[in-house]
């Protein structure tokens, strides 16, 4: 099983490190999965992720007080923003645009609710 938790720790990684340059693939929760996959499996990999120059900030921000970044929350505006306007160019059927606004909004209050890292 701990295999299992550092194989899926590590594709975390590797997919938050594809959202740090893809601004629509959201970084910071592949960033927390990998942090829980790591320390269920290698404390090695846990510390060498939180004390990352570039990941760990984001991670112990959230993990000492639910905060997130101002950067990375303009950041997830932008890609969602972004998403919908490509659904909206796009066409997408009312329904899929009406359930896209109800979500995306949701995930909009969430983040610009919690505190400041």
């Amino acid at each position: 099983m701990q295999y299992l938790w550092a194989g899926l720790g590590l594709l975390c990684v590797a997919m938050a490190a594809v959202g740090v340059v893809l601004p629509l693939l959201p970084t910071v929760p592949f960033l927390l999965l990998a942090a829980f996959f790591f320390a269920r499996s290698s404390s090695r990999l846990h510390n060498w992720l939180v004390s990352h120059q570039l990941f760990g900030p984001l991670i112990l921000d959230w993990q000492s007080s639910g905060a997130i970044r101002p950067v990375a929350k303009r950041a997830a505006t932008v890609s969602i923003a972004a998403v919908f306007g490509i659904s909206v160019m796009l066409s997408a059927p009312p329904l899929v645009l009406i359930i896209q606004a109800v979500v995306l909004g949701g995930v909009m209050i969430f983040i610009w609710s919690r505190p400041n890292g």
